[in-house]
């Protein structure tokens, strides 16, 4: 297969403003299929906004996005008749069952006889749902919930699947089930685009675009980021984490400083300072002891290092494509 057949997402200096308001600033990703693929970032970064523009349901400002073979303008019906969009708040109906909503969805997508009962059996057997299809929708777990909206959105069975912080609020053990169904799907060859703003989710994906106020500012697989940092990590333990906290981040040299359980992760430059030129830092101040240990970061360490990275650098060009 040619490796531009290969591409089933694809933008070009994607861009959408509210007014003053820049919500997604020059976007430039290529999504394959088969992949999944997560959008990471604080709250107002840009996901939701990215999410509909490549859905069809914002148009965008500035920039192109191709969808399923479709240019999103101009073609949005063809490309919501390909793809599943599962929003924050699914439109499940309370007062309806599990077999109802499913009929209701079924029924807008124009789905009936043998094709609807094989394909409603299919997803009741993958999301184990079917001893509760006679169960008011109002009636199920966060869970429960979150895997009936994801039924009805995959009854039409789409080729790309877009999921807006799917899991948010839902318990640890239902998260790692909804992930579980995920994987399957994509081996049986759909695409996924998921927000999330679950570190644990992002190490899930294939690979992972953080944004950072309508920007993308880094788009690699998870263990690439976490490995291509310049800056060092280091784990610091002192009985005074509050002012030790102030002093170090007015340290040349210091990106970032994040309490981490009962010690915090610092990353450093190793070409403007170091441990031992820290330590005289905190001595000076009257701080002692504190210990430095160099330390593997976690995916949330990097995130909160590139975006304060970011937040310094001001990088704002159009002509940078990370996520090419």
């Amino acid at each position: 297969m040619n490796v531009q057949d290969s591409i089933i997402i694809q933008t070009k200096n994607l861009t959408r403003r509210f007014g003053e308001l820049t919500a997604v600033s020059c976007l430039n990703i290529k999504i394959a299929r088969g992949e999944i693929f997560g959008l990471v970032g604080p709250d107002g970064a840009g996901k939701t906004t990215t999410l509909r523009l490549l859905c069809g349901l914002l148009d965008p400002t500035e920039g192109e996005a191709d969808v399923a073979g479709y240019d999103v303008a101009r073609h949005a019906e063809s490309v919501k008749d390909r793809i599943g969009y599962m929003a924050q708040r699914f439109g499940l109906y309370g007062d309806l069952t599990v077999e109802e909503n499913m009929g209701f969805y079924a029924d807008l997508f124009g789905i009936s006889g043998s094709e609807r009962r094989q394909i409603t059996s299919n997803l009741l057997r993958m999301t184990r749902m079917g001893p509760f299809q006679k169960r008011q929708a109002r009636k199920l777990s966060g869970g429960m919930k979150q895997k009936l909206a994801l039924m009805c959105t995959l009854l039409h069975r789409p080729q790309i699947l877009f999921l807006d912080e799917p899991t948010n609020g839902v318990d640890p053990v239902s998260r790692r089930d909804f992930w579980a169904i995920l994987y399957d799907l994509v081996k049986d060859g759909m695409s996924v685009f998921v927000t999330t703003s679950y570190m644990d989710e992002a190490e899930r994906c294939n690979r992972v675009g953080l944004m950072h106020k309508g920007l993308l500012i880094r788009c690699d697989p998870p263990e690439k980021i976490k490995k291509d940092l310049e800056e060092v990590c280091y784990e610091v333990q002192t009985p005074d984490q509050r002012r030790a906290r102030e002093i170090l981040t007015t340290c040349n040299g210091v990106l970032s400083v994040q309490t981490s359980g009962s010690a915090m992760h610092l990353f450093l430059s190793p070409a403007e300072t170091s441990p031992q030129k820290l330590q005289q830092s905190l001595n000076q101040e009257g701080l002692d002891p504190v210990a430095f240990k160099r330390t593997a970061p976690t995916l949330e360490d990097v995130f909160i290092a590139l975006i304060q990275k970011a937040s310094q650098e001001g990088t704002h060009e159009c002509d940078k494509h990370p996520g090419s």
